[in-house]
Parts: structure tokens; C-alpha cells; sequence
């Protein structure tokens, strides 16, 4: 009996039976001394063999503490939509649980969609209360790489193509997660735009366009919302994998911005001992168990920060200095998260996180397109909804790679519909199409049986028939998690929609002019039917309540406020990642030849009018907005200037929208783009309200990298604000000058 006491006295506080009895005056586990105190004393007690075992995984997904002084285990869990199952010690296979199943919030293209700062600061709280309840220390997320190309496959992970929308919606997320005593892991750290060949690519990429496009929201990330850990990323930078990669690692993210925190590898992403001990590596884990093949069983000691890096100490090869530095974040990390006895117990599986997810959802939701305002459906009017296409019943919660999820549920959009019509409106459903039947990974099963063996031309015919006799067809198709997809370890093979959808659409647009396309997806997609379609809603992957959201934006019961994280171009070529380079690279290697001109930049550049663009958005109401003021007409470079505009709703009925502050340089030394995203705000109006919104700047949001120079610079001249409803909707702009 007194062993099972002890052992739960264990499990429960993390502190062993020998701490209790021995190390009564430990520093250490007192917490009114301060960390580094702390951190100091536990390193002093530790053994070599301890320190070593703290630097690479034990499992799966866990790393060792030192059981000898109490100090527990980390765990971690992906991902940034909701918290994964359990997986067995060394396998991906299930663990076999059957109450691991969380809520599946909405991919973060549909967070950075909705533009709102408070949105972000509710999803990470809630997440994070997920992610503390199942005892995991660590969340693997979220994902700030910029959407550089429509074709990655793993964009819908992302927060789009714009750094400046990127670093202002991470923070918050952040920092609602760890106030639940849960860290964050900003991933991945840095340039992984892309997943063909992301194992080996070696990126070729100016200072300009690194430190301009690339690294902003992860020096967020750091500086502002303190995350206590980055990631690596797999491909390399520099001739070095990015997870030991002494220029991003030690002289970025260490020197210039001060991280603290510790630093991730993705699994299977070190590949050499020495980088690992000298070039910022903090923790290492593996893909199996030994990082590198399938098969081996417990040869976590052979990893390289395991074995190898111990006998190069006992060989005197390499010193300790570099391991006591590694254990003393790990420390620091273990005190603001397994060792902080004042962080909640959590919740999981609520209806509250449910409802959280449901309200993230509806505020990201982008309609793209309302020819004579046939949205929203009025169902006091409406007989009969025909719904078209797979994706109105496809579960998106399982799939695509390591943001897979075990849902607790999932409300499709054809369930979401029919919830809402009640008996009053008949829903009737044809296929349309067959993409993928699937709707397994790694064990999880939707329980779905979508197979389909008639042919392309009998779908076709019967969603026609379907159609026609309906007063609102509402299609719904897009993308999904599979291979080549909106899917992790595999991009896109093209542009355009899968699975023969564009000629199912142009086919239903002729039998039924009430025609709705819902797509759902978190990349871009051609549209060729752009012209036949009166309404287009950009769904994203919505999580657990996806399909309550769709319906409520369908039929009003909410205005739809999101707008474009990303650009949608006409065409693959107007993209400047395939119009300058040979995307995903070539022997290897993959040049960013277009530098800073990524998305809106390039348009702007070129002049290209794009299918819809970055921060576009419609509403069921209408806004007007007023003259952008300035509060004085010349700066210095250490004063703030503050622009004001307003913006009243000219509709009926309430809504929101995000009004967008760009500036322009009007002369620089060197190139610069039209304009540029430095601040935004999402603003609630009731039908006929006005509001002021302000902006105030100062010179980091005129300043360009010099990388001659190797620091920001903000020149002196001419420079205007121009105050816009999208990048392509500029409303009223005014001039200043920075002395």
C-alpha cells in the first residue's frame, strides 16, 4: 500500500519520493525564488547522463526529466487545431483511448481570415485549456510560415502570405495558451514553404525578403508572445538543416532577438551530432524511434543528441558548457510548465470549446462573391435546397498529416443545413462527385463508407436533375486533407479544382441560376467559372462545428466578416513564386528569385489583377467610409504619427468590418512595394452607426531592411497612408513626410 501511495505522490506532483525525504531544502522546488535560482540549483544536482537524457525524446512524444529530483517528463502534442490522440510509446499506431477525443477548432487560414485579434486570443485559450487537461506541456503550433505559394500543401496550417497579419494574430494566440501553464512551439523555424523534397531542399533566399517576409511573425513570437519554444524546420538554409542551423538558431534567434525558450526539432529533422550541440538544438525528436528508419525499437539513446553526444563528452571531444546551456531552457521551460503548481486543471471536449470553435468559424468565413445579393437564403421563402458535392458530407477533421484529429464530432455542412431549416425547407442531396472515400490516418477512422463506383457522367447527370428543381442549389467542393491535397508531405499538382469539379459547376450554373459554391479549402483555387457563379463562400476547414457555422453565414443568421488572408490569382503564372523560379526547385535547391515581392507585393508590382484579393472580403451589409486624417503632416524618426478615418454601416442590418492601414514608400534607394499592410482593426456596426477607427505608427512601419547595412532603415522623404477596405480597394489615402 505505502508503494502505491508513493507512486501516486509521484504521478501527481511530479516530485519523487527522494525529494520528499532527502531534498527538503532545495532551491529548486521552492517557488518563491525566482527561476534562475531555481534553474541553477536543479542543474548543480544533475548528473551528466541526467542532462543528456533531457535533450532528445523518450517516446513518441515525450522527453525524460530526472526522476531522481522530481522533476517530471515533458509532453507534447500536435497540433494547432486541436490536441491529437494518443499514440502508443513507439508507434504511430492508436494508443487504444476512449477519451482522447477533443474538439477540432478551425484551421488557422480561417483564424488569420477573420482579421480578429480577440478571435486568436480565444482560440489559444481554448486549445490551450484542451491541451493542459490532457497533461500536455508543449502544443506543436502554431504555424507561421508565409503563404508563398498556392500549391504548398501544408498552407492551410499558416496565416497567409501578409507577415505583418501573421505577427499580430500569432501573439494573442500565444499568450492564450500559456496562461494555461502550456507552452506554445512556433513552427517551423524557418522557410518551410513547401513540402516536396522538404527533407532535403536547400532555400536560397536574400536578407531583404528573409528578415522582411519570412521572419517577422516568428521575432513576434519571441519578443512579444513569449512562446516558450520554436520548432526547426526540416528543409535547409544556408547549406544547414534549419533544426541546427547556426545563422537562424544561434546568431538570429538567439543574438539579435533574445529567445530564452527552447528550441524543437521537427521529428527526424537532425541529421548531425556536432550542429545539434552547437547550433541552438535544444531538444531532438525523432519520426521512429531512432529518428531516422522504421522498425527500431528502443533506441532512443542512439539519437544524436543521445549516445553520440555523451561519448564525445566522456571522449573529452566536446565539453559541457553547450549541454548545461540546452538543460538550463529545458529548466526554465519544465518551471513555467510541469513544474508550475499554479496553472489550472484545463477542460476537454466542452460544449464552451465547441461554441469557441463555432464563433472563430463564422468570423473567418470570406464571401467572395454575391451577384444580386441572392445570399442570404431566406428560408421563410425557400421550398426546396438542393446540396451538391462531397464536401457537404465529408469529415475534414481526419487527414492531412500531423493536424489529424480524433473529434469528438464533426457537423458536416448537409447536417448543419438541415439542423437549421427544420422541417419547413426540403434538403435533398446528390454526390456530384467521387474524390477521395478514404477518411483514415494513423489509425483514426472516421467511421464514414463514402465509396462510389458510378461514374463521373451518371453523378454528373443526377446532381442536374437534383439542381433543377430546386430554388437554391448550394455546391459544395473544394479541396480535401489526401495526398497532393491540403495535406502534409505532398503539395499541390495544380491550380485548379479536383476531381472534375469545375465542369460540374459550369454544368449546374446553366440548370439553376440560384447557384451557390461553397469551397472549402485552405489554399487558393482557379476558378474558371468565376462568371457563372452568382455566390462563392470560402469555407476553410471549420473543425468540429463547420458545418452549424457554413449554415448560419448560408441563411443570415450571421453576416459573413472575413476577409483573405491570401491572394487568389487568375492563373499558377501570376503568382510570383511560378512566374520567377521553378517551383518546388531543382536538384535540391529552391531560389526565391522573387525576394520581397510575394502575394499582394508582386501584384501591386506588376500591375496583375487577381481573382480575389489579399484582405478582400463582401458583407450582407454596406460600409462607407470617410476622409483618412493625419495628425500632423511631418514626423522625425522618433515621434508616432496617428491616422484616423470613418467608417459608417449604410445598410440594414449590423455587421463588421476590417478596415486596413497600408503605407507606401513614394521614394526609396532601394526597391520597395507599392504598399504595405502596417495595421488593421475589425469594427462592429450596428445598421446606419458610424465609428472612428485610429492608427498610429511609428518608424519601424516605414522602415525597409538594408542588407548592406544589416539594420532596419527608415529614410527620410515622402510616404503615404492609404486606408483600404482590401489590397485592390483603396478607399482615401493622405500624405506625410518623416523628416
Amino acid at each position: 500500500m505505502f508503494r502505491k501511495i508513493k507512486t501516486i505522490a509521484i504521478l501527481l506532483f511530479g516530485i519523487s519520493y527522494s525529494v520528499f525525504s532527502q531534498e527538503k531544502i532545495a532551491i529548486y522546488l521552492d517557488d518563491t525564488k525566482t527561476i534562475s535560482e531555481r534553474v541553477e540549483d536543479a542543474l548543480s544536482r544533475m548528473t551528466v547522463e541526467e542532462k543528456i537524457a533531457m535533450c532528445h525524446a523518450q517516446s513518441k512524444f515525450s522527453s525524460a526529466g530526472v526522476p531522481r529530483l522530481g522533476i517530471p517528463e515533458f509532453w507534447m502534442s500536435d497540433g494547432p487545431h486541436g490536441i491529437r490522440p494518443e499514440v502508443l510509446w513507439d508507434e504511430w499506431s492508436q494508443a487504444g483511448w476512449t477519451n482522447d477525443s477533443c474538439i477540432a477548432f478551425p484551421a488557422l487560414t480561417c483564424l488569420a481570415a477573420s482579421w480578429n485579434k480577440d478571435m486568436a486570443l480565444l482560440y489559444g485559450k481554448s486549445i490551450g485549456e484542451e491541451a493542459r487537461y490532457r497533461n500536455k506541456n508543449v502544443l506543436l503550433g502554431p504555424g507561421v510560415n508565409i503563404y508563398r505559394s498556392p500549391l504548398n500543401g501544408r498552407n492551410f496550417e499558416y496565416m497567409g502570405e501578409d507577415p505583418y497579419l501573421s505577427s499580430k494574430m500569432v501573439v494573442p494566440y500565444i499568450q492564450g495558451v500559456q496562461q494555461n501553464g502550456v507552452s506554445t512551439c512556433v513552427k517551423h523555424f524557418a522557410l518551410n514553404n513547401q513540402e516536396t523534397d522538404r527533407f532535403g531542399v536547400n532555400v536560397n533566399v536574400d536578407d531583404r525578403a528573409l528578415y522582411e517576409i519570412y521572419l517577422p511573425a516568428f521575432k513576434a513570437a519571441v519578443q512579444e508572445g513569449k512562446t516558450g519554444a520554436i520548432m526547426g524546420s526540416y528543409n535547409l538554409y544556408k547549406g544547414q538543416h534549419c533544426c541546427h542551423n547556426q545563422y537562424l538558431l544561434n546568431d538570429i534567434l538567439r543574438k539579435e532577438w533574445g529567445f530564452e525558450g527552447v528550441v524543437v526539432s521537427d521529428w527526424g529533422g537532425v541529421h548531425n551530432t556536432r550542429e545539434a550541440i552547437f547550433n541552438g538544438l535544444d531538444i531532438e525528436f525523432g519520426t521512429w524511434t531512432d529518428g531516422l528508419t522504421m522498425g527500431a525499437t528502443n533506441t532512443y539513446d542512439s539519437y544524436y543528441l543521445a549516445k553520440p553526444y555523451l561519448n564525445l563528452i566522456k571522449k573529452g571531444e566536446v565539453g559541457t558548457k553547450e549541454l548545461d546551456e540546452k538543460v538550463r531552457r529545458i529548466l526554465r521551460l519544465a518551471f513555467l510548465t510541469t513544474m508550475n503548481k499554479n496553472k489550472p486543471f484545463g477542460s476537454f471536449g466542452t460544449q464552451e470549446h465547441a461554441l469557441a470553435g463555432r464563433k472563430i468559424a463564422e468570423d473567418g468565413i470570406v464571401l467572395l462573391q454575391n451577384k444580386n445579393n441572392i445570399l442570404p437564403i431566406d428560408l421563410s421563402k425557400v421550398k426546396k435546397i438542393a446540396v451538391i458535392g462531397e464536401n457537404a458530407i465529408k469529415m475534414m477533421t481526419v487527414g492531412g498529416g500531423s493536424s489529424s484529429l480524433k473529434a469528438k464530432y464533426e457537423i458536416n455542412l448537409l447536417e448543419g443545413l438541415k439542423n437549421r431549416a427544420g422541417k419547413q425547407t426540403e434538403i435533398t442531396f446528390a454526390r456530384g462527385y467521387v474524390g477521395d472515400a478514404s477518411g483514415s490516418l494513423d489509425g483514426v477512422n472516421t467511421g464514414q463508407n463514402l465509396s462510389d463506383n458510378r461514374s463521373a457522367d451518371v453523378l454528373l447527370a443526377e446532381a442536374c436533375t437534383v439542381a433543377k428543381n430546386a430554388d437554391y442549389v448550394i455546391f459544395v467542393g473544394g479541396l480535401n486533407k489526401s495526398e497532393h491535397q491540403d495535406c502534409e508531405g505532398n503539395d499541390r499538382l495544380t491550380l485548379n479544382l479536383p476531381y472534375n469539379q469545375d465542369k460540374l459547376i459550369s454544368e449546374l450554373a446553366k440548370v439553376n441560376k440560384n447557384l451557390v459554391v461553397v469551397n472549402i479549402s485552405g489554399n487558393a483555387v482557379a476558378m474558371p467559372w468565376v462568371n457563372e457563379v452568382p455566390a462563392i463562400l470560402q469555407g476553410w476547414y471549420l473543425g468540429t462545428e463547420s458545418g452549424n457555422a457554413l449554415a448560419a453565414v448560408l441563411v443570415g443568421d450571421v453576416n459573413p466578416s472575413g476577409k483573405l488572408p491570401f491572394s487568389f490569382p487568375v492563373k499558377l503564372e501570376d503568382n510570383s513564386a511560378h512566374a520567377l523560379g521553378e517551383f518546388p526547385g531543382k536538384n535540391g535547391q529552391e531560389t526565391y528569385n522573387e525576394g520581397i515581392f510575394v502575394g499582394y507585393r508582386w501584384h501591386d508590382k506588376k500591375n496583375i489583377k487577381p481573382l480575389f484579393s489579399f484582405g478582400y472580403g463582401l458583407s450582407y451589409t454596406t460600409f462607407e467610409y470617410g476622409k483618412v486624417t493625419a495628425e500632423k503632416k511631418e514626423i522625425t524618426s522618433s515621434d508616432k504619427i496617428t491616422f484616423t478615418v470613418t467608417v459608417k454601416n449604410t445598410g440594414k442590418r449590423e455587421g463588421s468590418e476590417i478596415v486596413q492601414l497600408y503605407i507606401s514608400d513614394l521614394k526609396s534607394s532601394l526597391p520597395r512595394p507599392v504598399k504595405e499592410l502596417k495595421g488593421f482593426e475589425k469594427v462592429s456596426l450596428k445598421a446606419g452607426e458610424t465609428k472612428t477607427i485610429s492608427f498610429t505608427i511609428d518608424k519601424a512601419a516605414l522602415s525597409f531592411f538594408d542588407d548592406k547595412k544589416h539594420e532596419w532603415v527608415a529614410e527620410p522623404g515622402d510616404f503615404e497612408a492609404l486606408i483600404g477596405a482590401s489590397s485592390t480597394e483603396i478607399k482615401s489615402k493622405i500624405g506625410f513626410t518623416l523628416k
